[in-house]
Parts: C-alpha cells; structure tokens; sequence
C-alpha cells in the first residue's frame, strides 16, 4: 500500500508552492512557452523557436511591375529542458515528533528550487546579453540606466517590457541617488528610496534587486589584438542561414554565434565584452547607423587557436552583391574596414554584472515529470501562473524507519535574441 500524505501536509504543500510562486521574481518578467512532453521526449527535450523577422521594402509605382521578391530567412535557436533540480531530504520517525522542523525543511527546498529558476534566467541575460553599458564611475545615477534605454531604442529593440535586474550595492546606489537628489517630504518616489531602499521604474526599465549577481572578471587579452573587417569576404560579413546540409540531411543553424579569427586570442576570457573600431551599430530595422560602436560578447574561447566565438555575429551586408538574409539582418555598419581592426575590450575591472532584457528576448520552457502515483510513492504536483511545475514526493522505509522527501522541477531558459539584452557594468 502507498503512503499518502496527512491534511496538514497538503496544506503545508499549498503554502510552500504560493511561497515558490512569490520567489520567482525573474521567470515572472520573461516569455513562457508551453511545450508537448511527448514531443520533447521524442526530440531530446530540444526545440527550435523562432526570432523576429526583419522585413526590407523597396520603392513601388502602381501599375508597375517589381523589379524582384526577395527571400525571407527564418531564424531560429534551439532551446533545451536543460534544469533538472532537485531538492533531497529524509527524516527520522524521531525527528518527525517535531513537525515544524519538516516545514522548515520544505521551505528551504522551494527557496532554493526557486532561486535555481531565477539564476538560470540571469545567466542566460549575463552570459549571452551583447548589449554592453559600462560605466566609468559607481552606481549612483538616472544617466546611467538611461544609457541602457539608449542603447535599445538606437537599435530597435521594442520600447515596452523592459526589465533591469541589478546587484544590492548597485541598486542601493540608484536609491541614494533619489533620496539625495530629490529627497522632499511627501515626495512617494524619494520616500521610498529612503525608507525601503525601493527605486521601482526608471528610464522605462522596472528594476529589480538581486542578492547575488554574477561577477565578470577583467580583460585580460591585453590591447593589440586585431581582426579583419576589410573586403566582401572577410568576418564582417557573417550571412545568416536557416539551414545547413550535412551528411545527414539539412539541419537548423544557430544564427546567435559567429567563429572569427583574430591575431590573438591569448588571455582572451569567455563573457569579455568588446568594440571593433570602425564597426558602428545600427538600427535593425531601418538599418541607419547609430553612431555607436557596436559591442560583441566573446562566448567561448577555442583551445589552442586564434579563434573566438562570439555573439551577436557581425552582419555587414558588404560587398556588391549581398544575399536577402544579410540585407535583413545587417546589424551593423563597417564605416571604415580594416585589415587590422583594433579590438577594444569593455570590462576593464572586475565587477558585478547587472542585466537588463526586453521579455521577449528571455524565455522559460517548463517542463513536466511523469512520476506514477501507485508505485508506492506518495505524489504531490502543482503548477506556478506561469507553468513551472513542482513534484513532491514521499517514500517510508521500513527497516530503518526513515522517510525521504524530494522535491523537483524540470525547466529549460533560452536568450533567443542577445541583441535584445545586455549588461550594465560599473566602475569601468
């Protein structure tokens, strides 16, 4: 016969999922897809979902036939239901005389379950985020949050749902900011910062404090390393692909990522942000140039080599005749092409990484357990607003009068446009 859980047990598991609920302070500011199980099982919990396209339009008379149809290229990234999280405990029929202690305990698992969920939305902003803001000075002021607005609306990235997650010391230092510069009584705004160290929204971001933040080490790769930007074939002229043929068939491309051959790669560290001179950012719709450098993360750093691998790739649509795809996806402009184009490194010191995203750049796919209830094992499930699932579990074992508890979750995060999140960096 299986164990079943008593009343207040099922209470105790209603109180501890609206408590996991509350803590997903992250997953509850990004786009939520909602996956067949089946389906994933049978592709190795792996999807392809879709990125925005960018349309081209060309000059029209009624009555007159257009001069050509261009080809529309759909990207797409693979996202993974790659957190598999759990949470064991086991307790005595001697500790279990005292039942607080099990609440205690099952609080502490879905705190730290939901704090899994949350820094895997994090690094996925920190890791992959190409938009780069540093700072020359601490924390302190509205400029600083408005050059992160700067950034995405130069480059077309939509004007709402935009989010800043940022490290207690920084946040605190936009508080300050508040209460010493616009500190009056009856002031909401100011009263606030002072007396809960709240900031709430600024420059169109809804801001968020973390306590705990990735850390980016500073660059280390020194300050001669070059790449080439020169000429119709070169680096800077990346040509995005829906698909490509292999042996065995045509597959999807990951159009996020981009292999480029630099002089040095040396002491180069994954999550380095950079500039390449002569490489602006434009606009990704109406492909003006901002005037701005464009940045670029390294993602990884190939052993042995002088490659990197970095994101976002480096679209120029150079030369005479450039393909539809790189004309709809030119996101930057070559002003002055180079064969030795200086790489300038961002993260100059070591620092906290703040991330800032629009929703539909960061993505949560929950997933879902097919755990029996009648194997002997006492089953509990319930789901979060936005899909996340708990499984709770209880097992007695006889022989030595134990009974072990876990608690699970299945997920996967994805950042489906880099180019639509970024990372704000201090004391640079």
């Amino acid at each position: 016969m299986s164990n079943s859980f008593s009343k207040e047990e099922r209470v105790a598991f209603e109180d501890l999922l609206e408590g996991f609920q509350d803590a997903l302070v992250l997953s509850r500011n990004v786009s939520v897809y909602q996956t067949d199980q089946t389906m994933m099982e049978r592709a190795n919990n792996t999807i392809w979902r879709p990125q925005p396209y960018i349309a081209q339009s060309i000059n029209s008379t009624p009555g007159t036939p257009i001069p050509g149809y261009q080809g529309m290229t759909q990207l797409a990234v693979p996202a993974t239901l790659g957190f598999s999280k759990t949470v064991p405990w086991e307790m005595t029929s001697l500790e279990l005389r005292d039942a607080l202690q099990e609440g205690r305990l099952g609080e502490s698992a879905k705190q730290k379950l939901a704090s899994d969920i949350n820094v895997a939305i994090m690094n996925a902003a920190a890791g992959l985020g190409s938009l780069v803001v540093p700072i020359a000075a601490a924390a302190g002021d509205y400029d600083d949050v408005a050059l992160c607005d700067a950034i995405m609306n130069e480059q077309g990235v939509p004007d709402y749902d935009r989010f800043m997650a940022l490290s207690s010391r920084d946040y605190n230092g936009l508080a300050g900011n508040l209460v010493g510069t616009a500190r009056s009584f009856g002031n909401q705004k100011s009263d606030k910062a002072y007396e809960r160290s709240y900031v709430g929204m600024v420059a169109g971001f809804e801001t968020y404090k973390m306590d705990y933040a990735n850390r980016q080490l500073a660059a280390a790769g020194g300050g001669a390393i070059t790449i080439d930007t020169d000429g119709a074939g070169t680096q800077a002229n990346y040509t995005p692909q829906a698909t490509s043929t292999s042996v065995g068939g045509q597959i999807n491309v990951d159009n996020r990522f981009q292999t480029v051959t630099v002089s040095s790669s040396a002491n180069v560290r994954v999550g380095d942000s950079f500039t390449i001179g002569g490489v602006f950012a434009v606009h990704h719709i109406t492909k003006q140039s901002t005037g701005q450098l464009k940045t670029f993360r390294v993602v990884s750093v190939p052993a042995g080599g002088t490659t990197l691998v970095i994101t976002p790739p480096i679209i120029g649509a150079q030369g005479l005749t450039p393909t539809d795809a790189q004309l709809q996806y030119k996101n930057v402009e070559v002003a002055t092409p180079s064969n030795t184009a200086a790489i300038t490194f961002l993260n100059v010191n070591t620092a906290q990484v703040n991330v800032f995203w629009q929703r539909d750049s960061l993505e949560i796919l929950p997933g879902r357990y097919a755990v029996p209830s009648d194997a002997g094992v006492a089953v509990m499930r319930a789901t979060t607003d936005q899909g996340i699932e708990l499984v709770m579990q209880k097992f007695y074992d006889i022989d030595s009068m134990t009974i072990k508890y876990r608690m699970d979750t299945l997920f996967g995060v994805v950042n489906k446009n880099p180019e639509m999140s970024g990372i704000l960096l201090f004391n640079q």
